[in-house]
């Protein structure tokens, strides 16, 4: 009888443990794939030649930085909320607001006319940002 008791206390040992170790694993943010960013991120600036590749070109940084974040486990159900959820990993919350706002506006406003400089602005606030999440 005795016996058995032992055995049945091992068994719920091992699966709790089990059950702590799974949770801290889902707790714990994963390493990105760098290379399949960096050719991602490669892609999208070969888009920057013409105007609608700057446009394609935010829209698609915008992406790559939602899926980085989701990757990372920052909490919330849209892309703004993943950046609010984000804020103490970022070096330049402001960039990164501008050219998600950007993203946004070039989405939702169809005769909007984007300027070099503002893409490059946009870009750039991207760029840090996956830097600072490691996936560049």
């Amino acid at each position: 009888m005795t016996n058995a008791i032992y055995l049945v206390s091992i068994a719920i040992f091992g699966a709790t443990l089990l059950l702590i170790i799974s949770r801290l694993s889902k707790k714990l943010p994963r390493r990105l794939n760098n290379k399949y960013y960096t050719e991602r991120w490669t892609e999208l600036l070969g888009k920057v030649k013409t105007a609608d590749g700057m446009v394609l070109s935010v829209i698609d940084g915008d992406k790559l930085l939602d899926e980085a974040l989701k990757k990372r486990h920052f909490k919330g159900k849209t892309m703004g909320e993943r950046l609010v959820s984000a804020q103490r990993s970022l070096s330049d919350n402001d960039a990164v607001w501008y050219a998600h706002k950007l993203r946004n506006r070039l989405v939702h406003e169809p005769n909007i006319r984007l300027k070099k400089r503002e893409a490059q602005n946009a870009l750039a606030g991207f760029k840090q940002a996956l830097k600072d999440l490691g996936a560049l």
